[in-house]
């Protein structure tokens, strides 16, 4: 491995590019522009890459690897910023305490790795779960009362950052002896009259009105007979005759149940490790980086695409609304 790149170069190569200048950077970093321009050019040709461009002036240009520096150094500081907040934490006694919440329907694996990883960096540690809706846990969490949780998306508060940890294609649970159980997928002719057990509305509103949004654009004529609380409950709904469900594809199926992807669509149920943006969560975001690099490493095995994302506070605008 090569040792040469350490944090101060990408600390002072963001700082030109933020200031698309040398001599701007240099009085941001309080240091001289010699000083800055060597040590920089000591770096583009060690890697022989070329991040900036020189303007008319003083200032200079980014070049395309420039442009995507401003996303890498930015994620290396902060890798760098969290370890060292967590290991500070770690040795202080802060994090001997670990609150977690996990909604229904959500993977409960999920939760299972992230304790795991609390235990991993502090096998003392003492670890509470609290189980709820998603409107409650982002409450609990918001108010202090939880340190982290896990919801699906999506999660639309600036103050909170968001870790999405899985993508699970959503898909129709029927009866095995149904008679469209017979067909390899089910259109949306299909889930008219019969998709009518949901999910209860309140147990995360945006997500619901999402999915409603999404069934009308595929045509989908439905109607909510039943509402749930927990993918159990669901199921059995299902089970009994109360009519079709959509489910994660992930989820164990009661016997007597199959599940079928819709025609035309890729939607996926979102799973996301949630925390406060704050600098009293110390060793959280090392928990949400290594669950997000576990399940992508398992996605990846399975042979999925696409992989989760990190989503900090001033990009939730951007944020996928459950579904993709």
């Amino acid at each position: 491995m090569d040792d040469f790149a350490e944090f101060r170069h990408f600390k002072y190569l963001l700082a030109v590019a933020e200031h698309k200048g040398f001599r701007a950077a240099a009085e941001a970093l309080n240091t001289t522009q010699p000083s800055l321009s060597r040590q920089i050019k000591e770096f583009q040709e060690h890697y022989n890459l070329r991040l900036f461009r020189p303007t008319k002036g003083r200032n200079v240009e980014l070049t395309p690897a420039g442009e995507a520096l401003l996303v890498i150094a930015k994620d290396v500081l902060e890798v760098r910023d969290q370890a060292l907040a967590a290991l500070e934490a770690i040795q202080s006694g802060e994090a001997q305490v670990l609150r977690i919440g996990c909604a229904p329907f959500v993977d409960k694996e999920v939760c299972k790795k992230a304790t795991d990883l609390q235990r991993a960096l502090i096998p003392a540690a003492s670890i509470h779960v609290s189980t709820g809706d998603t409107s409650t846990l982002l409450s609990d969490l918001k108010n202090d009362v939880l340190d982290a949780v896990v919801v699906s998306l999506p999660v639309e508060d600036e103050d909170l950052r968001v870790e999405i940890i899985k993508q699970e294609r959503l898909v129709v649970c029927l009866p095995v002896d149904h008679p469209l159980s017979r067909k390899p997928a089910l259109s949306a002719e299909d889930l008219t009259s019969n998709l009518t057990v949901f999910r209860h509305p309140n147990q995360h509103p945006e997500a619901h009105a999402r999915l409603v949004e999404l069934l009308s654009e595929l045509g989908v004529q439905f109607e909510e007979h039943s509402h749930t609380s927990h993918p159990h409950e669901m199921q059995e709904m299902v089970k009994s005759g109360s009519g079709f469900a959509l489910i994660r594809e992930g989820t164990v199926m009661l016997d007597g149940l199959t599940t079928r992807p819709i025609i035309g669509v890729d939607w996926t149920v979102d799973t996301a490790f949630v925390y406060r943006a704050s600098p009293k969560a110390r060793i959280i975001p090392i928990i949400g980086k290594n669950l997000r690099k576990q399940f992508s490493r398992m996605a990846r095995m399975l042979g999925r695409k696409k992989e989760p994302q990190s989503v900090r506070p001033d990009e939730q605008n951007g944020q996928m609304k459950l579904l993709g």
